[in-house]
C-alpha cells in the first residue's frame, strides 16, 4: 500500500513538473512571437515588409518599374506627411532617393514613428532600403516643418523571378503613428542619492 501511494505521488509531482514546464514555455513563446515575427517578415518580405541593404548592386536593369508613394498620419497624431513625389520610375539596382515632408500642426513637441510596407506585399523581399527616416522615431518642434528622405533600389531579381516578372509598379506606403512616451523611473528605479560627505 505505502509502495503504491508513494508511485502515485512520483506520478503526480512529474505531472505537476510537465504541466509547470509547458506552461512556461508557452509563457516563453508568447513573449519571443512578435520579434520572431519580425525576423520572419524581414527575411522573406513576408506582408509588404521592406529589406534593408548596406549598398546598393552592382548590376542595373534595363526594365523599369514605377514606384508610387503613400503616407498616412494615424488618429491621435495632428501632423501634416505626405510625400514630395507622387511616383517615380526607377531602373531595378538603381539607387534612387524620395522626400517625405512632415508638419507639426500641434503647439507641443511631439516623437511620432512610421510603419510602412510595399504592395504589392510579393515585392517586399525585393524592396532595399539604403538610409530611411523610419529607421528612427522622428521629433518634432511646434510648428516645425521637416523634409525626410529614403534612399532605396528595386533588387533586379524581381524581373526574372517567376512570381513577380510581371511586377511593373510598386507602392511604399508609410503610416505615422504618435510614438509611445517613455515611463518616468519608478521610485525603485530612480537613482539613488549619494550620501553627504563627512568632513
Amino acid at each position: 500500500m505505502a509502495t503504491a501511494r508513494r508511485s502515485l505521488n512520483r506520478r503526480n509531482a512529474g505531472t505537476v513538473v510537465l504541466l509547470v514546464s509547458v506552461a512556461a514555455g508557452m509563457v516563453g513563446l508568447s513573449f519571443a512571437s512578435v520579434p520572431l515575427y519580425r525576423l520572419f517578415c524581414a527575411a522573406t518580405g513576408f506582408g509588404g515588409t521592406t529589406q534593408r541593404a548596406g549598398a546598393p548592386p552592382t548590376r542595373i536593369a534595363a526594365g523599369l518599374i514605377i514606384v508610387r508613394f503613400d503616407a498616412q498620419v494615424a488618429p491621435g497624431l495632428d501632423w501634416e506627411f505626405r510625400p514630395l513625389q507622387s511616383k517615380i520610375a526607377v531602373h531595378p539596382g538603381a539607387q534612387s532617393q524620395v522626400l517625405f515632408r512632415a508638419v507639426n500642426r500641434t503647439a507641443a513637441p511631439v516623437t511620432a514613428q512610421a510603419v510602412y510596407n510595399v504592395t504589392p506585399t510579393k515585392a517586399g523581399i525585393y524592396f532595399d532600403k539604403l538610409q530611411c527616416f523610419c529607421f528612427n522615431n522622428q521629433t518634432l518642434a511646434p510648428g516645425q516643418s521637416v523634409d525626410m528622405g529614403v534612399v532605396f533600389f528595386v533588387d533586379p531579381d524581381i524581373l526574372t523571378d517567376p512570381s513577380t516578372s510581371e511586377v511593373r509598379s510598386i507602392t511604399l506606403s508609410y503610416t505615422m503613428f504618435r510614438a509611445p512616451e517613455a515611463a518616468s523611473p519608478t521610485a525603485s528605479a530612480a537613482p539613488r542619492s549619494q550620501p553627504a560627505s563627512v568632513n
